[in-house]
C-alpha cells in the first residue's frame, strides 16, 4: 500500500519517472534461489532495470529489476530487489571486489504438514535436510540428512526458501549456531559458513553395501511393489554400482505413493529415518507405524532428481 516512485531509462528516452504502490514483499518469482522481491504496479519497462525505487521520503528502497509480461512491456506487475538485499552485495564489492556468498553444503526441501507429523513437529516450518554435501560445512558441523533446520544464526526459518538467502548473506568464515530438530528434540550445533563456488557440483555421496535377495513384494498400505537391488534389477533401472536400498518396481495408480509422484525405478533408501535393504524391512516398518497409530511414514528416496524425503499416508487396507 505504500507509494513509490520508480526511475529508469526505458526505451532509451532518458530519465523517466513512474509512480505506483507496493503490493507485496518477499515475492518469489522463481528467478533464482535468493528471490525476495518487492512487487509494484509502477511501470517498469525494458531499460528500467538498475534504476532506483524511492519511497515518499526520498529514500531508495529498491532496485528496479523485472516485469511479468506476455509482450515485454509493462502490464502493471513489476519487481524490485529490496535495498536491504542489495546493500550487502555493494559492501562486498567495495571490500573484496567480488561477491562472496555463504555456503552450508546441504540439499533442502520444504516441510509439509505430513512430514511435520511424522517427525513430531507441531507446525510445518523449517528446512528439511535431504542430503549433506561431503566435506562441506554442514557435514563438519554434524548436520545430518533428516534434520530439520529450525533456526540459523538466531533467526527462525519460517519457510524453507528463507534459509538459502540467510546462508548466502552470512559472512564467509563466520561460525553460527544452528538449531535442528532431530529424534523429536531440538539440537544446537555450530557451523562455520563456507564460500559458495559457482561451479560447485553439490552431489550427495552414496554408500555401498550388500543387498539381500528377497525378490519382489507388494506393500499394499503404500500402493507399491518393491524389490531388493539385484544385478538384474540394477541393470533394468540403470542403477549405479553403489546403489543402496529397495527399488520401486510398480506403483498403484490409485495408491498413496502415486499421489506423491513416486514411480518405478525410484530407490527407497530409508523409512522412518532408518536404512532399509529389502522389501521385508519396509513392510515391517509400515506395520510398526500402523501399530503406533501413525497416519504416515517418512521415506528417503533416490530418484532422477536426487535425494528427497516424502511423507506417505498409510492406507487403511
Amino acid at each position: 500500500g505504500d507509494w513509490v516512485v520508480a526511475i529508469g531509462n526505458p526505451f532509451g528516452l532518458g530519465g523517466t519517472v513512474t509512480a505506483a504502490i507496493i503490493s507485496a514483499r518477499g515475492r518469489d518469482i522463481n528467478a533464482g534461489p535468493y528471490d525476495d522481491f518487492l512487487q509494484t504496479d509502477a511501470s517498469i519497462n525494458r531499460g528500467n532495470s538498475g534504476g532506483p525505487m524511492f519511497n515518499i521520503d526520498g529514500e531508495v528502497i529498491g532496485i528496479n529489476t523485472a516485469i511479468f509480461s506476455p509482450t515485454g512491456g509493462s502490464v502493471g506487475i513489476g519487481f524490485a530487489i529490496p535495498a536491504t538485499a542489495a546493500k550487502p552485495v555493494i559492501d562486498q564489492l567495495i571490500k573484496h571486489g567480488q561477491v562472496r556468498r555463504g555456503w552450508l553444503g546441504v540439499h533442502i526441501q520444504a516441510v509439509t504438514d505430513e512430514i511435520a507429523e511424522t517427525l513430531g513437529l507441531k507446525e510445518a516450518s523449517g528446512a528439511l535436510v535431504a542430503s549433506v554435501i561431503k566435506d562441506g560445512p554442514a557435514e563438519q558441523a554434524k548436520i545430518e540428512a533428516g534434520d530439520v533446520i529450525l533456526e540459523f544464526d538466531g533467526k527462525k526459518i519460517t519457510e524453507m526458501r528463507r534459509l538459502p538467502r540467510m546462508v548466502a548473506d552470512t559472512e564467509v568464515g563466520k561460525s553460527v549456531p544452528v538449531i535442528v530438530w532431530r529424534n523429536s528434540k531440538k539440537v544446537t550445533l555450530a557451523a562455520k559458513v563456507g564460500e559458495l563456488a559457482e561451479t560447485k557440483q553439490e552431489v550427495a555421496a552414496k554408500t555401498s553395501g550388500p543387498a539381500r535377495e528377497s525378490g519382489e513384494r507388494a506393500v499394499e498400505a503404500l500402493g507399491l511393489k518393491l524389490s531388493s537391488i539385484t544385478p538384474k534389477v540394477a541393470e533394468k533401472y540403470s542403477l549405479g554400482k553403489t546403489a543402496k536400498g529397495v527399488v520401486v518396481t510398480k506403483v498403484d495408480d490409485a495408491g498413496p505413493a502415486a499421489e506423491k509422484g513416486i514411480r518405478a525405478g525410484d530407490v527407497i533408501v530409508e523409512v522412518s529415518q532408518e536404512e532399509v535393504t529389502s522389501p521385508d524391512d519396509i513392510a515391517k516398518k509400515v506395520a510398526d507405524a500402523k501399530k503406533a497409530g501413525r497416519k504416515s511414514v517418512l521415506l528417503l528416496l533416490e530418484g532422477q532428481g536426487g535425494l528427497r524425503f516424502v511423507a506417505i499416508r498409510i492406507s487403511k487396507s
